[in-house]
Order: structure tokens, then sequence, then C-alpha cells
């Protein structure tokens, strides 16, 4: 058997440093584990939720349901939307997915052919370059300003896509996708930075991602806005899910929204239901839950109220204690639940952060993930998720362990 050339690109660098760990902890050895964005470890799937699932088993909802979602889950998103956004969207909108994970295989398939290209901004979440790479696609580097609270300078961006049209390379660009909130810097995107973007995709007609599944996990005062309140008349796509907002990761629920109604998001929304057929089906009793975790509003508000603000002090807490470290520098984040420190490595006998992130597994017992896996290089991810005390512990030997390693 031979494999296929585009296999070289299924690969998930980050789960190198998972097995790592599993092979420790088959030893005897504790591990903490900082390195996973999986809210339901810390944060139990609300009791109305893990109802609403056993609810729909009860009533046998166990088969198939539409194979672009289920209308009940349809419609409730849909009134989220009207909802959070004054976004109105019907139903052919909509198209449900297993997670975001899936939703990027589908539009890389349908978008993407040999030499084309797609803008990703480091660092980037880990899964759009090998899914553009599967496809036959060539990643654009742009970068978030670390300077800047990891926001977007958009004047750069303006002036590299200027060079691509003036040699003819903007044909070739298919999407530019962003996410916001930001895994793995913890960014929530100016409003600002939002709408030049939506200037520069008209500009030079490249359609928008807007990967959006953290819009709920705001705090610091900080201020989420949809790219559905700003891009109009372009193909623009959201992405999001109830994997992190609804404390559900395994239930793999996601969904993309193209709501638009030009020529080119008509073709996209007919693909993308194509597509969906090919898979079948959602898994049905979660589709119905989360329905209900959508439309139950007060509920939902409870619950979130709760997590989000235990997620900001323990991310504001533990940013407080990394940038107590000389070797460190951390942009304080606004959102999601993620910290991305930039190490000092000119002033450690460690030579990048591969080596950093397997010596603190080894040495300390301590896994966080290297930020090379998100385009990141010299960075490495902090998942504030854990209760203040381990997270205590934690950056405590992080910080001893920088010590012992200074030249």
């Amino acid at each position: 058997m031979q494999l296929s050339e585009r296999s070289k690109y299924a690969i998930n660098t980050i789960d190198e440093e998972n097995k790592a760990a599993e092979m420790l902890e088959r030893k005897g050895r504790k591990i903490i584990k900082l390195n996973r964005g999986d809210p339901p470890k810390y944060f139990p799937t609300p009791k109305y939720i893990i109802k609403a699932y056993k609810a729909a088993l009860d009533k046998g909802i166990t088969g198939y349901t539409a194979a672009d979602g289920a209308m009940e889950l349809k419609e409730a998103i849909s009134k989220r939307y009207k909802r959070a956004y004054n976004l109105g969207l019907s139903k052919d909108d909509i198209i449900v997915t297993q997670g975001i994970s899936e939703a990027l295989m589908f539009l890389n398939s349908a978008l993407i052919n040999e030499s084309d290209s797609a803008i990703l901004f480091k660092p980037y979440y880990a899964m759009y370059s090998p899914w553009l790479k599967i496809n036959g696609g060539t990643p654009i580097y742009e970068t978030y300003d670390e300077d800047n609270n990891w926001n977007i300078n958009t004047e750069k961006l303006n002036a590299s896509l200027k060079e691509a049209k003036r040699r003819g390379k903007t044909k070739r660009i298919k999407y530019m996708i962003i996410t916001n909130p930001n895994n793995p810097t913890g960014t929530v995107l100016d409003k600002s930075v939002l709408k030049d973007l939506v200037e520069i995709a008209n500009e030079y007609k490249i359609p928008l991602i807007s990967d959006e599944i953290y819009d709920e996990i705001v705090y610091n005062r900080a201020r989420f806005t949809s790219i559905s309140e700003i891009a109009k008349g372009i193909p623009y796509i959201v992405l999001n899910g109830a994997s992190k907002i609804y404390d559900s990761t395994g239930f793999r629920i996601g969904f993309m929204l193209i709501p638009e109604e030009d020529k080119a998001s008509q073709m996209l929304k007919e693909k993308m239901y194509n597509y969906s057929t090919m898979r079948l089906s959602v898994n049905s009793p979660a589709q119905y839950a989360i329905a209900e975790a959508m439309n139950n509003v007060a509920e939902h508000k409870r619950a979130i109220r709760q997590m989000v603000t235990a997620i900001g002090e323990r991310a504001n807490h533990a940013t407080k204690l990394l940038n107590e470290n000389r070797y460190l520098k951390t942009v304080e984040p606004n959102g999601a639940f993620y910290i991305l420190p930039r190490v000092d490595f000119k002033s450690l006998r460690i030579k990048n952060d591969k080596e950093f992130t397997d010596l603190l597994l080894e040495k300390e017992g301590i896994q966080v993930t290297r930020g090379s896996g998100f385009g990141a290089d010299s960075h490495f991810r902090i998942v504030a998720l854990p209760p203040k005390e381990i997270l205590d512990y934690a950056i405590n030997r992080i910080n001893a362990f920088f010590k012992l390693y200074s030249k």
C-alpha cells in the first residue's frame, strides 16, 4: 500500500506532545496539563443541556437528521444570531457540521485548487494550515501584531496585497481567515480593525472567513464584534459551534453561516449542502440538546456568566504570574482562555520552544503547547482553565525552571 502525497499534511504537530505525556503517565508520572482547551474538564457541561440530551434519547432521536442539520437546531441558530447580532438567516444560510474542523475540511475542499492560496494570520489555529495544504493550497502568512495587543496591522496587510495585485497574484487567493476571539493569543480584535479587514476584502475581492467559536468568552471589559455586523455585499463565512460557549466539546456540534445572496455565496451554499450529504448526518441527540441550549436563554446566561467570570480571573492571575518572569513577555488576553508568552531564548540554555516544552514535561511534569505549532516560534501556549491553585503551582515551577536554565 502506498499513501497519497497529500496525506503527508495530515499531521498535527501538537499531538506529539500528547503522546509524550501519555508515555510518562503510563510510567506513573502525574502530569499537569495546561495544553488543551477543553472546558468540560473544569466546568461541567450545564445540567439543562445534559437533561436535553437525555430527553432526545428518550424520545428515540437516534437516527439520521437532515444532512445539513436538524431544522430545530437551524431555527435555534437563526434566533440566536438575530438576538445577538441582528443577523437574519434563512435555513439555507446555515450548514451544521461536526465541529469547526469539518467545516474547514468542507470549505478547503470546495474552494482550493492546486496552486491556489489563502491568507492565514500568525499565530493561527493549528488546523487551518493542514486542511489548506491537503487540498493543494499554499498559505500566505500575515501576522497579528504582538506589540499592538495581537491586533492586525491592516496598513501592512493592504500594502502586501497591493504588491501582490501588482504582480497578478491576488486572483489565486481564495480566502482570508481570522480567529476572533483568538486561539492561541486570547485577543479580541478591535472593531476598527474588523472594518478595515472588510474594506480590504472588498477591494481585493477576497472572501473573508471569521472563526468565532469563542464569541461569548470575553472579559476585561473587551467588546466582541461579529464580522456579520460589519461585512455586507461580499462573500463571507462565519464559523461557530457549541464546543466552547455551550461547554460541550465532545458533542461535536459546529456550524457555518453563509449569509449573503450573491452568486458566489449561493454556489458555496449549494456545494456545502452537497458535502454534508456525503457524511449523512451530524450527531442527532446532540443537535437537539444544543438547540435547547440556544433556546433556553436564561439558563445559558447563568452558565456562561459563571464560566466567563472564572476564566477571566484565572487568565488574569496566570498572566500576572508569568509577567513576573524576566525571561517572558506576556500580552494579557481578553477573550477565549489562552495565554501565549514569548520566551527570551537568547538568555537561556534552551535553543527553541520545542526543546523547552519537551524539557518542561520531562523534568517538571507540566504540559504546555509549543508556539511553533501555531506559527509562533519562541512562544508557548498555556490554557487558563484549571483552578488558580493548579495555575499557581505550574507557573511557579515554570518560573523556577527558567532560572535553572538561565545563562
